[in-house]
């Protein structure tokens, strides 16, 4: 699939009075695009996007006004405040204020494949508050400006949790339970540790991954965390934590090469992820051996 880009969007972040600071464009993201901005006023009405928009707003309180006669809703949002347009629908808004964002453009197959591959309709909110769609947001903002290809499997974790957050949280009515899961088969896990194993120095997208077990992302993601108790991001960055380990103990290699054979992005992130997990270093760990 191609990457989710500018085309995707409702056409907001073309406004004159919107200045882009960062997006996510060129990361290859397939089923999000991210966003963040400075918004002045401004009074538009924008054509039907294939994407469900969520805004995170940054600043504020911002007077924001949305729909038009007597279904237009008036509300000051402050910080914090979220604003979802969902996909296929026409959008009539008036920003009353300058206002920091960050908006996430989502794929209508993002919400079916957390939706156990069922169709998720969202409501039009405005002004709604939900922490954990806004820690997602926030931490997809981190991923964005501090980008490392080897954050490929992290950065899909959290689309697929926001993805799944609304589809739980904001859809028009009810999805049912999700059935309940019992974790991968030992073949199953096999596989995927197989890949892991075979694309460890490389970014690892949890679609692949989800291939490799025969599941949807959202099955999977599901299913690993009950066979394993860590989320596939976790579990990845283990492995190629203890395979860097290994190569410091037994072998010569420079240890800006050993971060790279890994999976790790540099020497200085691979020290950052050993001295977090196993209160080490790399340096350390190699005299030690």
């Amino acid at each position: 699939m191609a990457e989710l880009g500018l085309a995707d969007t409702v056409g907001m972040l073309r406004m004159p009075g919107v200045r882009p600071r960062y997006t996510s464009a060129g990361l290859g993201w397939e089923h999000l695009y991210l966003s963040a901005q400075t918004e002045q006023s401004y009074r538009a009405t924008f054509e039907a996007a294939p994407t469900h928009l969520l805004i995170l707003h940054l600043s504020g309180p911002v007077t924001v006004r949305r729909g038009e006669g007597a279904a237009a809703r008036s509300r000051t949002v402050p910080a914090g405040g979220l604003f979802l347009q969902p996909v296929g629908r026409e959008l009539s808004v008036e920003l009353g204020g300058p206002l920091d964002t960050v908006h996430a453009y989502l794929s209508d197959q993002a919400l079916r494949e957390a939706n156990e591959g069922r169709p998720v309709e969202l409501s039009e909110e405005l002004g709604a508050t939900d922490p954990l769609a806004e820690q997602l947001m926030l931490a997809l903002d981190v991923a964005v400006r501090h980008w490392e290809p080897s954050a490929r499997t992290y950065v899909d974790h959290l689309a697929g949790m926001l993805a799944a957050q609304l589809a739980r949280r904001h859809a028009v009515r009810p999805t049912g339970p999700a059935p309940v899961r019992s974790g991968l088969s030992v073949r199953q896990l096999a596989a995927v540790r197989d890949l892991i194993g075979q694309r460890l120095a490389e970014p690892l997208p949890i679609a692949d991954l989800a291939a490799a077990a025969s599941l949807s992302v959202s099955q999977f993601t599901r299913q690993f965390r009950a066979s394993t108790g860590q989320s596939p991001h976790q579990y990845v960055l283990g492995l190629r934590l203890d395979h860097a380990c290994r190569l410091l103990r037994t072998g010569t290699a420079p240890i800006g090469q050993v971060a790279v054979e890994c999976g790790f992005s540099h020497q200085e992130h691979l020290t950052r992820v050993m001295r977090a997990r196993l209160g080490t270093t790399p340096a350390v760990l190699r005299r030690q051996g």
